[in-house]
């Protein structure tokens, strides 16, 4: 944001050579990084989208055709009934809700009592087709995290298109109306946040402080958590570093903040992510780095095997400092 509410984490003025994610770790004595089990299946839908957004990691947008098909969401299906352990399915994108089949996933799910996300871009839900997603994501209990960079439409509109805050502020409002975000309503409303430029995110304790009374004395609207989350270097993000001659200024930010306290802590220790064409991969990143797993491991969803996967090496790159660096990042936001 241009005016952020609370100051940024800036990066260090050295510029050195960053070294391996593996180093970093065996100089804590965290290596090798391992998996603990698999309670999270996370689940790219596609590249589709109906918004094309500068810091987008899966270069998704309107004119990308990659979608899972329904035979791949069958497999996903027939491993969650032979794996109880799994008690989440975390649905994303691109826009996951443009997959013909996101409303078939999220019925199958919530018939097997999964915990259900959608990753929402909030402004889906005025796509041609899809007014009734609202009341259908509430009809199955579904978790929506949803991105909301700032509070305030000139930096939104930056980041994601013109016009974006406004739809944005609406789907909200609508999301109210059927008690997301209420206390009691058991239907929880998350927001996201990712900071601008080179910089890590701020407290995420204070700046969702700061949108809650921001959106509801604006707008009237309520929303349960604030998850800050750190930019990748990957895909649009790290095009935007390159143009800018920032990549190894940013590196060296996540480098200079690593904090041992986040690796126990990061996704991909009880999380598999399945890509749209249904190869796995130990989280989303890897996955759009086209980093396969351990090559021991089962390589597509139809092969999941649970105690191969649940006590795996997990393959690590520079990247995965975006997760370890300050107050640590996931998708459930800071670690620490």
């Amino acid at each position: 944001m241009s005016h952020s509410p609370l100051p940024l984490i800036s990066p260090a003025s050295s510029v050195h050579p960053t070294p391996s994610f593996d180093d970093a770790l065996a100089s804590h004595g965290k290596e090798p990084l391992t998996a603990e089990s698999v309670t999270t299946l996370q689940v790219n839908l596609g590249k589709v989208c109906n918004q094309t957004c500068h810091h987008c990691h899966v270069d998704a947008g309107p004119q990308r055709t990659e979608s899972m098909t329904k035979d791949t969401i069958d497999q996903i299906i027939e491993v969650l009934d032979r794996t109880p352990q799994i008690t989440t399915v975390d649905i994303t994108g691109g826009a996951p809700e443009m997959n013909p089949h996101f409303e078939y996933l999220v019925r199958e799910c919530h018939i097997r009592d999964r915990h259900i996300i959608d990753r929402c871009n909030l402004t889906v839900v005025y796509v041609k087709g899809k007014s009734h997603l609202p009341e259908f994501l509430a009809q199955h209990q579904v978790e929506i995290i949803a991105s909301l960079p700032c509070y305030q439409e000139t930096n939104v509109d930056q980041q994601r298109g013109k016009g974006v805050f406004d739809r944005s502020i609406s789907a909200l409002q609508i999301l109210n109306a059927l008690g997301y975000g209420k206390t009691g309503t058991g239907l929880n409303l998350h927001l996201v946040y990712n900071p601008q430029g080179v910089n890590l995110p701020p407290s995420q304790e204070e700046l969702e402080q700061d949108y809650k009374e921001e959106l509801m004395n604006r707008y009237g609207i309520q929303f349960n958590r604030l998850l800050t989350i750190t930019n990748m270097p990957i895909s649009r993000f790290m095009e935007d570093l390159e143009e800018s001659g920032q990549v190894e200024t940013y590196y060296n930010l996540l480098q200079e903040n690593f904090n041992r306290s986040t690796v126990d802590e990061v996704m991909c220790r009880s999380l598999i992510s399945v890509g749209w064409d249904g190869r796995l991969s130990d989280c989303d990143f890897n996955q759009m780095l086209d980093l396969p797993l351990q090559n021991y491991a089962p390589q597509w969803i139809g092969d999941f095997n649970l105690a191969t996967l649940e006590h795996r090496q997990i393959v690590t790159g520079s990247h995965c400092f975006g997760c370890a660096a300050g107050a640590g990042s996931s998708c459930g936001g800071t670690l620490t």
